[in-house]
């Protein structure tokens, strides 16, 4: 909230809003885990799994930029130091190391938790309000004083979630199909022997 990322900090950064009459953003984090691989589509952009979670998510009011895994933090590195390797032991089976696709890699699902990261702009209703223009005068005025919350970030966490799951499940549905809950078991428990 603010740049704070201690409780104590971010508590102390709303008071300040709430004292100067200002809104405050931020930035949550929604983590999906236990979610199969080959969900999602490398094929047609409109079915990759990552693009959809952004369209979701940038959907809700105030999100101005979402990221997946590392998502921004692969912009001043090498690919080296950013790529998740991949590895095989006769326990786990291939695996990586590290998450930094978010457990999402060429649009598909790979099996790891799912991590993405939205930033959320400052409410503009301000009960300080800014400059404005009359629209019927055109001179300089304040804007309408309305009633503001002070920070959403938290509410916006929880329907980021909601709209997350709705992709999943379309997802889901998508790849393992059917009409019933016993169908859809069926066709994972299948698809995991599978692969």
């Amino acid at each position: 909230i603010g740049g704070e990322t201690i409780h104590q900090g971010m508590v102390e950064k709303i008071n300040e809003a709430i004292k100067e009459k200002d809104t405050v953003g931020g930035i949550f984090e929604v983590a999906a885990k236990g979610v199969p691989v080959g969900l999602g589509s490398y094929v047609q952009p409109d079915r990759r799994l990552d693009a959809r979670f952004a369209q979701n998510i940038m959907s809700i009011p105030g999100i101005k930029g979402v990221e997946i895994g590392l998502g921004f933090g692969y912009a001043d590195s090498f690919g080296s130091q950013v790529h998740d390797a991949i590895y095989y032991s006769r326990n786990k089976g291939y695996f990586h190391k590290t998450n930094n696709a978010g457990g999402i890699e060429g649009g598909i699902s790979n099996g790891e938790d799912i991590i993405m990261r939205a930033c959320m702009k400052p409410i503009s209703t301000l009960l300080n309000p800014l400059g404005s223009v009359n629209i019927i005068t055109k001179k300089p005025s304040k804007a309408s004083v309305e009633r503001s919350d002070i920070c959403v970030v938290e509410a916006a966490g929880i329907i980021a979630e909601s709209a997350c799951a709705f992709v999943l499940s379309d997802a889901l549905l998508e790849k393992f199909g059917g009409d019933s809950l016993k169908d859809i078991k069926a066709n994972y428990k299948s698809y995991i022997k599978r692969i």
